[in-house]
């Protein structure tokens, strides 16, 4: 018999891998092989959408069927999941340096802030208002904020006003 290689499509990989069935379908075969009674008792599906399901990752390659006798037993295939997270490696790489620049970003700017708190301390030129906790400024009334005489429903608008048709009849 000769080796073969077998290569994975990446695209059936991640068409298998888009229903949240078949990944929890693959998160039970983490644990080790399972027969297919007992993949099924564990969805509220019926059985034979389960079966299909399984079809479909077996089509992926994404797990092996055994038979003993009349049982089906299935178990986890990781190689095709690999093609999965070298994709996804350009994507952590990408999210890493992006928070890490943002981390650093962060971290400079309240230390100059800091910075510019303790310079103004030393000085003495620290106004009532620069003292002021952040949540208080934010709080403060703005030229946009509406009356308090207004009544307003749950989401912040006034009530729609009280319309009246041709003939007199109310609308609402």
């Amino acid at each position: 018999m000769r080796n073969q290689s077998v290569t994975y499509s990446a695209e059936a990989t991640f068409s298998a891998l888009a229903d949240p069935t078949r990944r929890a379908v693959l998160d039970l075969l983490r644990k080790g092989r399972q027969p297919a009674g007992q993949i099924a008792q564990a969805f509220p599906v019926s059985r034979p959408a389960i079966s299909k399901h399984l079809r479909l990752l077996r089509s992926a390659h994404l797990v092996n069927e055994h038979r003993e006798g009349r049982h089906r037993f299935y178990h986890l295939n990781p190689e095709p999941l690999r093609a999965v997270d070298s994709w996804l490696e350009q994507y952590r790489t990408f999210w890493t340096t992006s928070l890490t620049n943002l981390k650093a970003f962060v971290e400079a700017e309240y230390a100059k802030e800091l910075a510019q708190q303790a310079a103004a301390e030393q000085s003495g030129s620290l106004s009532a208002h620069a003292a002021a906790p952040v949540s208080s400024l934010a709080t403060s009334r703005g030229p946009k904020e509406k009356s308090e005489n207004v009544e307003q429903n749950r989401g912040g608008h006034r009530p729609r006003k009280n319309r009246m048709s041709r003939k007199g009849d109310r609308l609402s």
